[in-house]
């Protein structure tokens, strides 16, 4: 084969990040379902370690792709708005790489980080496609350099809008798995399905790039690790708070090195940075809020974070909420609360929210659906997670928890206070009400920063 040199030593590994675009961390073989077809993630699994329960920061694309980068919370990296850029002082992974570890770096397909982000790769591919040959010339380049390389593929499936016939067999309408937020009718079946085919695409093109590093010779010496930007884009998924919005699947495969099997500990994405600079034999840097959890990846009896924290800022919709997971609670803050639910523009086109619409004009909406559609909106939500995992019924205000919400809500006020979080003091958007939907957002307006705590 033709063979490219790799790392000096298992220490110092080729890296190949692998980021979906809107998948739910339950839409896979290898967690837990059995009708959508993946079975190159499904065999990453399989091969590799497998992260049971890892959460994002953020379930909105741009901020939670910078996010993963920066090691950083949105609000902190002062991207936390959907289309924000990478601020021009920020430092991300790459540069890390490039210059502490002498590795060569580079980004394809959805960047979504802006100039100041692209321009700190060696090199991008301006197609913003996933082109096997440009995969091929970027390996090239490493090898001429004798560098290990780290590269960042970012897809666009399986983001909207959805077509037919996108692969041979496409799934059944009639198999998927309808979750209880959403309505269960012929529209959101053949939406699911369409869903699922495009992950089913991914999943394929994730093959072609490891087929790659096999003819290459490469596979041995290069760590694998997949990941989704955010949840599912359906209505209570993509843009939410709850388990469906930010929970992702995490897979991290590394022939030789990392040994087969799953962890159950709770995971931060926030801790990607700086594990992958900690596996590569450099030291995170002290402004990076994530710390590395390289460990784990040899002795899967380490403990997991005791507590997850994201956010949900603008996305075609003003929103301030914050949330804190523990492994029995989730708590939920809306900073708003007298606006309806922020529904994303693409869901709020899907034919699954179209559904729930007609649901709620003919009054026949369920206890799982109706909350979408709740105004005013309660300011606190909590859910009992070993009672409630679909995160249905809010337990805030009932007496039997009230010092459990007390506890809960304590902690993220000073995660808040400890990571320079701002207040929802002023709404960034104009006021705007979408005659469809319902929903206040206007997208024609740039984005523009949140006004910050002094």
């Amino acid at each position: 084969p033709d063979t490219t040199p790799a790392a000096d030593s298992a220490a110092r590994p080729n890296i190949l990040v692998f980021v979906a675009d809107d998948a739910g961390w339950r839409d896979f073989g290898a967690y837990g379902n059995d009708v959508i077809h993946t079975p190159i993630v499904d065999r990453l699994s399989e091969t590799g370690l497998t992260f049971e329960r890892a959460f994002l920061t953020t379930p909105q694309c741009s901020p939670s792709r910078i996010s993963m980068l920066t090691g950083k919370y949105p609000h902190a990296t002062g991207a936390e708005d959907l289309h924000m850029p990478l601020p021009k002082h920020e430092t991300i992974l790459p540069t890390y790489l490039r210059r502490e570890g002498e590795y060569l770096t580079g980004i394809m397909g959805k960047r979504h980080l802006g100039a100041p982000g692209n321009e700190q790769f060696d090199w991008y591919d301006p197609a913003e496609d996933h082109d096997y040959g440009a995969f091929s010339t970027f390996l090239d380049r490493a090898r001429t350099t004798d560098r290990p390389f780290f590269m960042w593929v970012g897809f666009s499936d399986p983001h909207r809008p959805y077509t037919e016939g996108i692969i041979e067999n496409p799934h059944d309408p009639d198999s998927v798995f309808v979750p209880p937020y959403l309505a269960d009718t012929p529209a959101t079946r053949a939406d699911l399905a369409r869903y699922y085919d495009e992950i089913t695409r991914m999943d394929r093109n994730i093959g072609a790039f490891l087929d790659t590093l096999e003819r290459r010779g490469l596979r041995e010496t290069t760590l694998v690790v997949f990941l989704s930007d955010n949840g599912a884009p359906f209505p209570r998924a993509k843009g939410s708070l709850y388990d469906a919005g930010i929970r992702t699947p995490l897979i991290v495969n590394w022939p030789g090195e990392v040994e087969p099997g799953t962890y159950d500990g709770l995971t931060s994405v926030i801790d990607l940075a700086p594990t992958l600079l900690d596996v590569a034999g450099l030291a995170p840097p002290p402004d990076m809020q994530g710390r590395s959890i390289a460990a784990v990846l040899d002795d899967r009896s380490m403990p997991g974070r005791a507590v997850v924290f994201s956010e949900r800022n603008w996305h075609d919709t003003d929103a301030h909420m914050r949330s804190l997971r523990t492994e029995e609670y989730k708590l939920i803050t809306n900073g708003y609360p007298d606006r309806a639910f922020p529904i994303a523009a693409d869901i709020g086109d899907s034919p699954a929210w179209m559904s729930l619409l007609e649901k709620k004009r003919a009054g026949t909406l369920t206890d799982a659906q109706a909350p979408l559609f709740q105004t005013p909106r309660p300011a606190v939500e909590v859910y009992d997670l070993s009672e409630d995992p679909w995160e249905v019924n809010n337990v805030a205000g009932t007496p039997e928890h009230d010092a459990v919400i007390d506890r809960l809500v304590r902690r993220l006020h000073r995660w808040r206070q400890e990571t320079g979080d701002f207040p929802p003091t002023r709404r960034t958007r104009a006021d705007h009400t979408d005659r469809v939907t319902g929903v206040w957002y206007r997208p024609e307006i740039p984005p523009m920063r949140n006004e910050r705590e002094e």
